[in-house]
């Protein structure tokens, strides 16, 4: 069996303490697959992608960069997902993938007129979504942890909205018939929502943000969280 590719675009922060890991470990386990059936690779240290032949499906991680800002091991990303699109690979971008998908296929990327977006959140399926087949066993309305500051500008020509807000209107998007993104973190758990939400105290609250109110509202969200095992059935099957 061809291993899941996760492509590692960032870290998460300094204060998550170590041995509760990082994306690609939150995504690993949220997906309920051995270790072994993943390949990771860390496109920010110079790693080598693999070509779309040699995987069954990829997830792109979320990041602390600006798509807007096409960063050399951004851009490079960006022609393993145009190769992806090709090939029918299954893909699945999250928060920063999210994004990177867009530009990689036409779209546009900058920063979210109304500032930042971050805590639990609601968000909404569309009609669309019903006949997706990673979105159509959702409730049509399910809460969601999200941390981003740029969003989907322009979406590229084709592109579905399978879910949404009143903040985030591309929340949730098929790019392809093969490529789906993921403006939210299906892969943070409450307990890591907090943590962001308590790092960046200062800066929420510079911006006008009411944290304690942000952080009252942090929730578990399965719902977004079975995202990820439904997106690893679907590559497998």
């Amino acid at each position: 069996m061809k291993p899941i590719l996760i492509i590692k675009t960032g870290n998460t922060l300094k204060g998550v303490p170590p041995e509760r890991g990082d994306f690609e470990h939150w995504i690993i386990a949220a997906m309920r697959l051995p270790e072994d059936q993943f390949v990771i690779c860390n496109v920010m240290a110079g790693e080598q992608l693999p070509s779309a032949g040699h995987i069954s499906a990829a997830v792109i991680t979320g990041s602390a960069a600006m798509v807007s800002d096409k960063l050399a091991w951004s851009e490079y990303t960006c022609s393993f997902v145009r190769e992806a699109a090709e090939s029918a690979l299954p893909v699945l971008g999250i928060c920063y993938g999210h994004q990177l998908l867009a530009h990689a296929l036409g779209g546009a990327v900058d920063y979210h007129p109304q500032g930042r977006e971050i805590g639990t959140t609601r968000v909404a399926l569309t009609e669309t979504a019903k006949a997706d087949p990673l979105f159509s066993n959702l409730p049509a309305e399910f809460p969601a942890n999200v941390s981003h500051r740029q969003t989907i500008s322009r979406l590229p020509a084709g592109a579905e909205v399978l879910a949404a807000n009143a903040f985030e209107p591309n929340h949730a998007v098929r790019f392809r018939k093969n490529i789906w993104g993921v403006q939210f973190h299906p892969e943070f758990a409450a307990d890591i929502m907090q943590i962001y939400l308590a790092e960046r105290e200062q800066v929420l609250l510079a911006e006008g943000l009411d944290v304690a109110k942000l952080r009252a509202q942090v929730m578990q969200t399965p719902e977004a969280e079975n995202l990820l095992l439904r997106f690893a059935q679907l590559a497998l099957s």
